[in-house]
């Protein structure tokens, strides 16, 4: 037994590093890139559009949210069928508690993700003549626990739709649009509905990037745990509502799909 799961450890840490993974690396490095690009670049140029001495109106928050609906939707797009379009660590998570995406994959995902989203902060910084990059911040009439709870149940809702209505690779160009469509529409909306509370991140990559840029790391906690917390919610409940007992027709055939989630393990 300990033989076989020794094995076992070792044929995921080397597909884990296989050429296939490294692409799947390099989407999640492009597609996070392109979304935090995308959401933080927005937030500098609703920021440099507000006359100085004033606070930020409705206008600003509405700019920023269209603007991360349709980065999220071409970010997952354009990665779903090389890596699954994740360019988010707590979704990452969420399909790795569900065996979707082993663990020893799940790291280097995160790290990628991590990279990008810096790395597009940093060229943010640097090509907007040194602006400031604004990171995601609690309202001072909120608490640290009641922010958690808030980017919790929004990202709860976004990772569900990507269990629902997403999939993974190999699933065809309409059911990716699709799937991504679902996810930035409702990303987007979050940001008009909690944006002025927490950021409604979402996202730790999200908030990572800024905070490393900035040198600002306050909150961070929130931004990880929330998030986190609410995407392996996010997955137990599909698990119990989408998928349910598997039929006779899927154990026959072998399927290894689970509810509109394909396995990915690589």
């Amino acid at each position: 037994m300990a033989s076989s799961s020794s094995s076992n450890l070792v044929a995921h840490l080397r597909r884990s590093v296989s050429p296939a993974s490294f692409r799947s690396y390099c989407a999640e490095f492009i597609s996070t890139f392109l979304f935090v690009f995308t959401a933080v670049g927005s937030a500098i140029s609703a920021r440099m559009a507000t006359p100085k001495g004033s606070a930020p109106d409705a206008a600003s928050l509405v700019a920023t949210a269209v603007a991360q609906a349709f980065g999220l939707s071409a970010a997952v797009l354009i990665a779903a069928d090389v890596s699954g379009g994740h360019a988010n660590p707590a979704v990452t998570f969420a399909l790795a508690l569900g065996g979707h995406v082993a663990a020893a994959s799940a790291v280097f995902y995160w790290a990628s993700q991590m990279l990008g989203a810096t790395f597009a902060c940093l060229v943010l910084h640097y090509i907007s003549a040194g602006q400031a990059v604004p990171t995601t911040r609690i309202d001072v009439r909120m608490t640290g626990f009641g922010a958690a709870i808030i980017e919790g149940v929004l990202t709860f809702m976004v990772v569900y739709t990507v269990h629902v209505a997403g999939g993974g690779k190999r699933r065809g160009f309409a059911a990716a649009a699709l799937g991504a469509l679902a996810a930035g529409s409702l990303t987007g909306a979050c940001v008009l509905a909690a944006g002025s509370l927490t950021g409604a991140s979402m996202n730790p990559a999200r908030s990572f990037g800024p905070a490393v840029v900035s040198g600002d790391y306050k909150n961070q906690a929130v931004y990880w745990a929330g998030p986190m917390i609410g995407a392996a919610i996010a997955a137990l409940a599909h698990q119990v509502l989408a998928c349910g007992p598997p039929d006779a027709a899927a154990s026959a055939t072998g399927s290894s799909r689970h509810g509109s989630v394909e396995t990915v393990v690589v």
